[in-house]
């Protein structure tokens, strides 16, 4: 039994990634090139929107923080997965699997709210045009970002803080990567309190990512059929498509393992292949959808590349 001051020196063991010998590299250079990937579309659009003035609006200081979000999920899983993969080694002391949950439920639950404010930032662009600059303008969208990750930090914290007084009686990690489900099962006391606040905020969070996406999107279906579009209008319409797409893709790719946890008939191989792929595939989806298939971003990102290249 450990608990206290006694599990900072805890080592804890990680599910074994079962490489055979001959994959040990393969999967190395691998992991190393989807994570260079993640780290060059993510940043290449955080530096594009940061360094074009044209692309100081909301939708795209938004993309930023999604971006950003993205590059810290990669950050949260690779070098450790990668270290893992190079020496065979799936330990991991208990305060870096603490940090890393932590870093997990922060990357998950801030997408949903990221996700949140960009349908209503379009629901206001189509349905409120006029208004438009007056609703979106720099304090409110300040407020917005402010206290998105706030109330995030704040509901992840008290999900990490009510582990920490419980007793600790096993040392054997049952999935890929550190998260709040799996550091529970190693607690050898009752967690009545933390699976009702987990609970809670597992349906927090989705109610206001669906009931945002929801509401926003029957609001644009109606200004459509209604009203007749403006130019402006229809490019932001043409968003809408890109961001349910990505909305319903991380959606799934979230709430699966999630659920998984709490179900004995979902095989556990699918839990914890939904539990890494939600690092790898929303944030290169996310920055090849949002980023490149963006009219604007596409057409900046080109022209520095041409001035790069005419400079050489």
């Amino acid at each position: 039994y450990v608990n206290g001051s006694s599990a900072l020196s805890l080592v804890l063991t990680l599910h074994s990634l079962d490489l055979p010998q001959t994959s040990i590299y393969p999967a190395f250079i691998f992991g190393t090139a989807t994570y260079l990937i993640i780290l060059l579309c993510n940043l290449t659009i955080v530096m594009t929107i940061c360094l074009n003035r044209n692309l100081h609006k909301p939708m795209y200081i938004l993309l930023v923080n999604l971006a950003s979000n993205d590059i810290m999920g990669a950050t949260t899983l690779f070098p450790q997965l990668l270290y893992s993969i190079l020496s065979q080694d799936r330990s991991i002391s208990y305060p870096v699997c603490f940090l890393q949950g932590f870093f997990v439920h922060m990357y998950g639950s801030t997408s949903y709210l990221i996700l949140s404010a960009m349908a209503y930032d379009r629901y206001i662009a189509i349905c409120s045009p006029l208004r438009y600059s007056a609703i979106m303008n720099n304090e409110n969208l300040v407020r917005i970002i402010t206290g998105m990750w706030l109330f995030n930090f704040i509901i992840i914290f008290v999900i990490f803080a009510l582990l920490l007084p419980y007793k600790i009686c096993q040392t054997h990690i049952a999935d890929l990567i550190c998260y709040n489900p799996p550091l529970m099962k190693l607690v050898c006391e009752n967690t009545q309190v933390n699976n009702i606040y987990g609970l809670f905020t597992l349906v927090l969070y989705h109610f206001i990512s669906l009931s945002a996406v929801t509401f926003t999107y029957i609001q644009i279906l109606i200004a459509c059929v209604t009203k007749r579009q403006s130019d402006a209008k229809m490019k932001a319409v043409q968003t809408c498509g890109t961001h349910l797409v990505v909305f319903l893709f991380f959606e799934f790719n979230t709430f699966f393992p999630l659920i998984a946890h709490r179900s004995e008939y979902i095989p556990v191989y699918l839990r914890r292949v939904f539990s890494v792929s939600v690092f790898i595939f929303p944030p290169i989806l996310n920055s090849l959808v949002y980023g490149f298939k963006t009219k604007e971003i596409r057409q900046k990102m080109f022209t520095c590349l041409k001035r790069k290249i005419s400079s050489i």
